[in-house]
């Protein structure tokens, strides 16, 4: 009898490993949620010693949607210490907080789960990936290596985009109707740093309210999807 587990049943096993660290988080056991998905810890250690947490830009754990902190402060503070990043609760590097934070949350948003985005293929397929393209807990390159390969590529080459406070910021969508990945950042002195990539479900949508949406004049600009200024 072949006793080799289905790719299905491998992913089945990794999101239930990932369930009871997002538990053991939501408890405020950071120890108990790292030690349930050691690719974890390996992951943020390797995207330490190569630099790329410096190719994103400051974002709050707090939604803008909820209103409340998705993560436990235990785990926001493990999160940067093991990434070597400066924190300031609620506040911390986006590639931490979006990318690895978000897969121990279990709050919920109106838009589901914040790890769905890397869970599920909408955003993967969105960037023309295949539906695993972001398999957390895939042999390889990192989770927040494929992630910034993508968006990177995508604010170089955007169906459609819009820059807002003056070029400060800039949102980039793969297309300009319908689903698209949506990618915002942050440009300083000719230096792009990322702040969030997700996917919707209307692109047209994004960029009508991007566009009659501005900032009254003298109301200095409030940044989009949980970027911290």
């Amino acid at each position: 009898m072949d006793t080799n587990p289905t790719a299905d049943e491998l992913r089945m096993n990794e999101i239930r490993r990932l369930d009871a660290a997002a538990a053991a988080s939501a408890r405020g056991d950071a120890g108990q949620a790292f030690d349930a998905v050691p690719w974890l810890s390996r992951s943020i250690a390797a995207d330490a010693a190569s630099g790329r947490f410096a190719r994103w830009s400051r974002s709050t754990i707090v939604d803008e949607n909820v209103g409340a902190p998705v993560l436990d402060r235990a785990v926001f503070d493990r999160l940067h210490d093991l990434a070597g990043e400066p924190s300031a609760w609620p506040v911390g590097n986006a590639g931490v907080l979006h990318v690895y934070g978000y897969l121990l949350s279990l709050t919920p948003t109106p838009y589901g789960l914040k790890r769905e985005r890397w869970l599920g293929p909408e955003l993967a397929d969105a960037f023309g990936l295949a539906d695993d393209a972001f398999a957390p807990w895939a042999d390889g390159p990192t989770l927040l290596e494929r992630v910034t390969d993508a968006a990177t590529g995508l604010l170089r080459s955007p169906a459609a985009a819009r820059s807002e406070a003056g070029g400060e910021y800039v949102t980039a969508l793969s297309a300009s109707t319908g689903p698209a990945a949506l990618v915002y950042a942050r440009v300083a002195d000719d230096d792009i740093r990322l702040v969030t990539t997700f996917p919707v479900a209307d692109a047209a949508a994004v960029l009508t309210a991007i566009d009659t949406a501005p900032p009254a004049p003298g109301t200095p600009y409030r940044p989009r999807w949980n970027a911290a200024s």
